[in-house]
């Protein structure tokens, strides 16, 4: 399946990458590839995930504490949102 990352997950994304880089030199880099590892595992297996609200399933990262949801169009895998694990949740809900 192919992946689109909508622009507001695209934000969530960077915002992180930059928050870690700040932290560390590498470690945004590192979150980068740990993202682009989990939506390349979301594309193989989409239905893997639970999901969470309406068709919308959530993905947790494996080092960091951030989670991916997503939704399955037809042969398209959709990233709503990339966001911190203990943010409100109401935040991604408003983008579906």
């Amino acid at each position: 399946m192919q992946s689109l990352v909508r622009s507001a997950a695209a934000a969530d994304i960077e915002e992180a990458y930059q928050w870690y880089e700040r932290r560390r030199a590498g470690l945004g880099e590192e979150f980068l590839a740990a993202v682009d590892a989990k939506i390349g595992h979301i594309a193989a297996h989409p239905t893997a995930c639970q999901v969470i609200h309406r068709d919308v399933r959530r993905a947790l990262l494996e080092r960091f504490p951030y989670v991916i949801f997503y939704r399955i169009y037809d042969e398209t895998i959709v990233v709503v949102a990339c966001m911190h694990g203990r943010r409100n949740p109401t935040r991604w809900k408003s983008r579906i």
